[in-house]
């Protein structure tokens, strides 16, 4: 699960690769950094004790989308977005493990994309994130670790 300090931290860094309407983000798992301490104010007993999710080694890929509304104004599309990039992550195994995050830059065109949810705008977004995952994924081989962090 990705959260709010996360979301962050991955937006400084500069786009790992960009595509017509989609750029990707990408920290690696070693250079993720701790999410502030917040203190709970509870008068109520702790029944479990809890471990922050930063504790824990981040030794998998965590992904986050942004699909915002000004760019996706139906939540269907918004909806139809969001599966095709988890599918598309899901088809390119050779991602480093990290915080990545999947972000819509500009909207699809409403005359070529009239419906909300068509079999054409999956089509189209999955073609198009396809291809910037593997060149993701090529930058990902081709970068020294520290330049990633820029």
């Amino acid at each position: 699960m990705v959260d709010a300090h996360d979301f962050e931290q991955v937006l400084k860094t500069t786009s790992l690769a960009r595509s017509l309407h989609f750029s990707i983000h990408h920290i690696a798992a070693a250079h993720v950094a701790p999410a502030p301490v917040r203190r709970k104010l509870s008068t109520g007993h702790q029944l479990q004790a809890e471990v922050p999710v930063h504790d824990v080694a981040v030794a998998a890929l965590r992904l986050g989308l942004v699909v915002p509304k000004r760019h996706a104004r139906r939540s269907v599309t918004r909806t139809l977005l969001k599966r095709q990039i988890r599918a598309a992550l899901q088809r390119q195994p050779v991602l480093n493990a990290g915080l990545w995050l999947v972000r819509l830059r500009s909207p699809f065109d409403r005359q070529a994309f009239p419906s909300a949810a068509s079999k054409a705008l999956a089509h189209a977004a999955r073609q198009e994130l396809d291809g910037l995952l593997l060149r993701a994924a090529g930058c990902m081989e081709n970068k020294p670790r520290a330049a990633l962090r820029d």
